[in-house]
């Protein structure tokens, strides 16, 4: 006798989770996830406070970006929940009411925990390249490092690595050296 089928994951499934996690539903599966470790957390919050005020706000840098923490992205069956997301204010003008984004990002950043590490590189990868987000990046507190990825085509391909504390021009955000050193500050 075979096992009986397993009911894919929903958005119900999402809601009915515990407040202290992140669910996210991926290939059908949910996933629960523990809120972010204080290194984690610390990087996650400068990188905003770095991008915010020159690319969201436009102070001292082009403006023209939406970035949000923790932004609840809808892609078709899939609910990843990244650490950070940008949009280009073209692309996305207003943000609604509803509790979550079907436009897919021009741009997002998952920040590497142990818990969340494999899944972040490999499956949500694999989803952000399917929906066409444009530039991803990997940042690791642990080893300061930063990985800029760009589609190229159909495919990633990572076209910026920095380690360590100095400033840095990353795309799509070179308009202004990140502070690095921010990152990784305890």
């Amino acid at each position: 006798m075979s096992a009986p089928a397993r009911r894919a994951a929903s958005y119900q499934d999402v809601l009915d989770s515990p407040p202290h996690v992140i669910a996210e539903v991926i290939s059908g599966v949910l996933y629960q996830s523990p809120r972010p470790s204080a290194p984690h957390a610390l990087a996650a919050s400068a990188l905003g406070e770095e991008l915010g005020p020159p690319f969201k706000r436009g102070r001292g840098g082009p403006g023209g970006w939406m970035i949000l923490d923790e932004p609840e992205l809808h892609l078709g069956a899939e609910i990843l929940v990244p650490d950070l997301a940008g949009w280009r204010r073209e692309r996305m003008p207003e943000v609604s009411d509803i509790a979550y984004f079907e436009v897919t990002p021009d741009w997002v950043c998952e920040v590497s925990s142990a818990s969340t590490r494999s899944r972040d590189r490999n499956e949500k990868r694999a989803i952000y390249q399917e929906n066409k987000v444009a530039h991803l990046w990997f940042v690791d507190p642990e080893d300061q490092l930063i990985e800029v990825w760009e589609l190229d085509g159909s495919t990633y391909r990572v076209v910026q690595t920095h380690v360590g504390n100095e400033r840095v021009r990353l795309r799509p955000f070179e308009a202004i050296e990140l502070d690095a050193a921010a990152l990784w500050a305890r």
